[in-house]
């Protein structure tokens, strides 16, 4: 059975995905146009996104931390526009 992963957690793994994405390694090869960079850059977001997407359906939750997940979905918005853009 999958071990369970606290909100708080995953909120904290989802921004440390985040700043991988735009630690990621630019090839030097065209640059921010190139294909496997884009691939590996928007992965690192999705994963960040699935991570907490079903946290602010959770019953039982504060209302704060449904918030901080509000505001995580605009970091990876926001970190999506600036990496690739």
């Amino acid at each position: 059975m999958a071990k369970l992963i606290p909100a708080a957690e995953k909120i904290t793994r989802a921004r440390k995905l985040i700043q991988q994405a735009r630690e990621f390694p630019v090839p030097a090869e065209m640059g921010k146009n190139n294909l496997s960079y884009i691939a590996g850059v928007r992965d690192l977001l999705r994963q960040a996104r699935d991570l907490t997407k079903f946290i602010p359906q959770t019953v039982g939750l504060s209302a704060e931390l449904k918030e901080d997940v509000k505001r995580l979905f605009e970091e990876i918005a926001e970190a999506d526009r600036e990496i690739l853009r």
